[in-house]
């Protein structure tokens, strides 16, 4: 079936603040024709290193921008894919056409296409919910070399906080989501033009099914699609990991902050303690420049 989507206009992103990186597009991936999907992929292509950065809801690649160049100036290559639905990539605009395994088999197939190699895998909140799940596949976890984790967890159908609940009952109940609003609120230094930014993938509520759907996506149910292999991976970092990892934790996110992601910290075999960001919120990547610069020196990349 063929999935109908919007395409953002090139012209949406043509004042994006500090956010000047190459940017792929692809509109062929196996099992995705003619969805179009961007990516920024900076750095030398023979890399010995590559750092995969994930997004999660309902932000973009744009949140990386603080730490993509200090991921460069090791040497590294960086590709920082946006989801279907976000960012500069295609917007399918019916809420059924979003799924868990949608998503997960699209970053599958993207790391396959551009045969990414040495991957050292960041992720935050939905980035790690999809991206934590992909080394249970073996193709996936040949590549993999190490982990960044911030802000994020596992969905391993254990239920859901009420503040969770009602943040999923407003998305859906709410088709023109205040994207830029919801993340300028727990990150005050943001300039205007940032703030902006989140919300230039979205000419309009008809670009938001996305945004809209994926926190009813979070797999909180033990029959939802997304648990067992969730589970499988939880049994992969606990026992199978044998990288190097570094977490950092946004103190003051009131969703994914300390009691969710030391529980995920648990779950990481080898896991140094994790580094505080004390007044940082749920998208902590904007407090992410020292948080690159300490990932590194933690990993003997500077």
């Amino acid at each position: 079936m063929t999935i109908e989507a919007l395409r953002t206009p090139e012209a949406r992103f043509a004042d994006i603040p500090d956010f000047d990186f190459p940017v792929g597009y692809i509109d062929d991936l196996p099992g995705y024709e003619g969805l179009r999907i961007a990516y920024v992929d900076a750095g030398p292509a023979d890399a010995t290193r590559t750092f995969l950065c994930l997004h999660g809801e309902p932000s973009w690649s744009f949140l990386y921008r603080r730490m993509i160049p200090i991921f460069l100036d090791s040497g590294a290559r960086v590709v920082a894919p946006d989801l279907l639905g976000f960012g500069r990539s295609d917007k399918p605009i019916r809420q059924s056409d979003y799924s868990f395994h949608f998503h997960r088999n699209y970053l599958l197939a993207l790391v396959e296409r551009l045969d990414l190699k040495n991957i050292t895998l960041v992720v935050q909140d939905w980035g790690g919910l999809l991206g934590l799940t992909l080394p249970v596949d073996d193709a996936f976890r040949s590549r993999l070399e190490r982990l960044i984790v911030m802000n994020t967890g596992l969905g391993l159908g254990r239920g859901m906080t009420d503040g969770f609940k009602a943040w999923k009952n407003y998305a859906l109940s709410t088709p023109d989501l205040p994207i830029a609003a919801l993340i300028a609120r727990g990150t005050p230094h943001l300039s205007p033009a940032e703030i902006a930014a989140y919300d230039a993938p979205y000419p309009g509520p008809e670009y938001k099914a996305g945004a809209q759907i994926f926190p009813a996506l979070v797999p909180v149910e033990p029959d939802m699609e997304g648990v067992d292999v969730s589970i499988a991976a939880a049994r992969f970092w606990s026992e199978e990991f044998s990288g190097k990892s570094f977490m950092a934790i946004g103190m003051a996110d009131p969703v994914l902050g300390p009691p969710a992601m030391m529980s995920l910290h648990r779950l990481i075999r080898g896991c140094p303690p994790p580094m505080e960001i004390a007044d940082g919120g749920h998208f902590v990547q904007e407090w992410g420049e020292p948080i690159a610069r300490a990932a590194l020196e933690y990993f003997g990349d500077l």
